[in-house]
């Protein structure tokens, strides 16, 4: 069993955020695999199905970025899930915008939705940091993290979107270092 988690905030003004592509990549994730209907359970938009053969979770929890945490470990305890199958899909300023990097545990870099996620879960998840890059100019992190996408960037998410599900199959492996390969040479 899997969990697929992507990070975002709940509000309709927030759909397009640089904040909110864990959302994006869930949706495409449930469309491409025709994922059960979302269903709200946990304090999260729940679908269900399988992926390579594999029994998959996928949750975009509505507890808001900074208490994502507590959506994940009401699933977790529920399906007795470990933390080694939760896969969590984020956005990362410290990324080159539309690249990819994978990775197992580590620290947040100050990304609240993973602080929120390793104090109710631990560190021992993978995380599929998305980069949306460094605001330019004088704009505070915050603010950054909650612009909308411009035009040319939807654009370019749609592609890097395309790709995450095109190689779905490596990630459910847990390949990682060859899931961030893929996905950036494509």
């Amino acid at each position: 069993m899997l969990l697929f988690v992507g990070l975002g905030n709940p509000t309709p003004n927030s759909e397009n955020n640089r904040h909110n592509i864990g959302f994006k990549i869930i949706d495409a994730i449930n469309k491409k695999f025709s994922l059960s209907k979302q269903k709200p359970k946990f304090k999260g938009l729940l679908t269900t199905g399988e992926i390579e053969g594999e029994k998959v979770y996928a949750i975009k929890p509505l507890t808001f970025m900074n208490n994502s945490g507590i959506c994940i470990r009401e699933l977790l305890e529920y399906f007795k899930i470990d933390a080694e199958d939760v896969i969590v899909f984020h956005d990362d300023l410290d990324v080159e915008f539309g690249k990819i990097k994978a990775k197992f545990g580590g620290s947040s870099a100050g990304h609240n939705g993973i602080a929120s996620i390793d104090k109710f879960i631990s560190k021992e998840y993978s995380r599929i940091r998305i980069g949306i890059g460094k605001p330019k100019g004088n704009i505070e992190v915050g603010d950054f993290v909650l612009q909308n996408f411009d035009d040319d960037e939807m654009t370019e998410l749609e592609k890097i979107t395309t790709n995450i599900t095109e190689s779905l199959d490596i990630l459910v492996k847990k390949k990682l270092d060859l899931f961030s390969s893929t996905v950036n040479n494509k």
